[in-house]
């Protein structure tokens, strides 16, 4: 016989696996000896009352030999000879789009405007170390794109859209640990994903498809309303008569190329603000309710939300144990975001707290048109550049100061290893996004306790939360609403948010790409 349970152990009874099997029989209400053994399926943890515990569902078997999920293998075919598809960008949604072609019988042709992830690294250096940012290559534009070091949180709610387990699975089998399958909140780490990125390129490569690095498309080929290729830097025209988008929502200069080409786009709302760091022991004394966490515990995270002033306001990509990173994509310019690694034992926490921005915004500063919110972006991060006064230095205020005007004489210490120049950030973030932000502050003190204090520190600006351009698409075909062919996919596009939803849209427009290669 076996069944499905649930049991609630101590983190520490968690983590051993005679006590996990004591309490299982005593749920089931059998002997020990009866339990050949379990499954987990689902882990998660409840911090609700002062001692945080371990949930775990898990398939136990009694009586029986103990049966073990099927091993996960993806599909693949040698597509060499196959008809070609042209997929712009290697990040998630890419390069899902390309395993999920090669699975169907078709070619994936990917083109990355960047470096492959070990020569992106010395660039990533270059950024935190001498300030200096290579618009091709960074946090943003390079295998496996943001993602690659944005976490590799895979936590997404999207699951009306796809398969998720079947995203997780791929992962797991090219390299990611077998704890993402059943976790409640998986997570990879920055330092496991380039590995994971580069088996799955190798595998591409080693069906047939291809990967460009270096290949930044430059112009789209058409004939009257359907797509018949692309044009990259070098001059190239790769033919196709399917091309998806998946270039991701920093991706700045293919919004301008589709706009000028009378390609239809529409600017779209989207959040800015700061990102917060907090010493990780702080947020584990919040939520696990005791002085020092319990070493079978994994570093608190938290989520919080506001509405302020009629603006949302709420935390996103919350990093424990994490590091604070730049995150720009253009000289001039400062953008922050937040990674950890796998085992999250970095001291500090950090998480984006961003507010909801919208047309008003946009056109309170004359912006307007499809690239209103775009060009809104762009001018806080130009601001948050000048404030930082140069070499990707970040303004930052103390939390207590920044809620009482007041410019911090001394900064904390920080993950964010540009540095920090201390700064009134009222003066880089536009007055409605200031104010939200410095009475959420509170707010959010008084939700968590330990939450609002001096020793955390706000560094702007926080301001790629999701792309400020929609590309609309057809919602049955996926293919652009005014040109057959191109596929607009996945974060760039307007159409996900996080890891796990890109590569879900991803493998959605390669299946819808395969469907209409053909049609006329």
């Amino acid at each position: 016989m076996n069944k499905s349970v649930t049991i609630t152990v101590l983190p520490q009874s968690a983590a051993d696996e005679q006590t996990v099997k004591k309490t299982i029989a005593d749920e089931c209400g059998v002997s020990e000896k009866r339990i050949s053994g379990y499954v987990v399926q689902k882990r998660s943890i409840d911090a609700r009352s002062r001692q945080a515990k371990v949930v775990l569902q898990v398939q136990v078997f009694i009586d029986e030999q103990v049966m073990h999920p099927v091993p996960f293998y993806p599909t693949l075919n040698n597509v060499a000879n196959a008809a070609p598809i042209i997929i712009v960008g290697a990040g998630p949604a890419g390069l899902f789009a390309a395993m999920k072609l090669i699975a169907l019988g078709y070619k994936p042709i990917v083109l990355e405007r960047g470096k492959d992830v070990r020569s992106r690294r010395r660039d990533l250096a270059a950024m935190n170390k001498e300030g200096i940012v290579n618009p091709e290559s960074n946090y943003c534009f390079g295998e496996g794109g943001a993602g690659t070091y944005s976490d590799g949180k895979l936590y997404t709610r999207s699951t009306k859209r796809g398969n998720v387990m079947d995203i997780l699975q791929l992962f797991h089998f090219y390299g990611a640990g077998e704890e993402i399958l059943y976790d409640a909140h998986p997570h990879i780490g920055t330092n496991k994903l380039p590995g994971i990125i580069s088996a799955m390129r190798e595998q591409i490569i080693a069906c047939g498809g291809e990967v460009l690095f270096g290949a930044k498309m430059t112009d789209i080929l058409t004939d009257r309303d359907r797509v018949t290729g692309v044009v990259t830097n070098d001059g190239s025209r790769l033919h196709s008569k399917a091309v998806i988008l998946a270039t991701g929502h920093s991706a700045r200069d293919i919004f301008e190329l589709l706009h000028s080409k009378g390609i239809t786009v529409e600017s779209k709302p989207f959040a800015l603000g700061v990102r917060i760091e907090h010493p990780q022991y702080l947020i584990d004394q919040a939520q696990y309710h005791c002085q020092v966490r319990d070493p079978y515990l994994p570093p608190a995270s938290y989520s919080l939300v506001a509405q302020e002033n009629g603006k949302g306001v709420f935390s996103f990509c919350m990093c424990p144990g994490g590091i604070i990173a730049p995150a720009a994509t253009s000289p001039g310019e400062l953008v922050v975001n937040g990674w950890s690694p796998s085992k999250r034992n970095n001291p500090y926490a950090n998480s984006g707290t961003v507010v909801s921005v919208d047309e008003k915004d946009f056109a309170a500063y004359k912006f307007t048109g499809p690239l209103a919110a775009m060009h809104y972006q762009q001018m806080v991060e130009q601001r948050a550049w000048n404030a930082g006064g140069g070499k990707l230095v970040a303004p930052a205020q103390r939390m207590v100061d920044f809620v009482n005007n007041t410019v911090s004489s001394t900064l904390p210490d920080c993950s964010y290893l540009p540095g920090l120049h201390s700064a009134a950030l009222k003066e880089t973030l536009p007055p409605n996004v200031n104010e939200a932000l410095r009475k959420a502050m509170k707010d959010f003190g008084a939700k968590m306790k330990g939450y609002y204090t001096n020793e955390a520190v706000l560094v702007a600006t926080e301001s790629r939360t999701s792309s400020p351009v929609r590309i609309p698409r057809d919602k049955d075909t996926l293919q652009h609403i005014q040109l057959r062919g191109l596929y607009p996919c996945a974060e760039g596009a307007g159409y996900a948010g996080g890891i796990v939803s890109a590569a879900i849209d991803g493998e959605r427009c390669a299946i819808a790409a395969a469907a209409q290669l053909y049609v006329v």
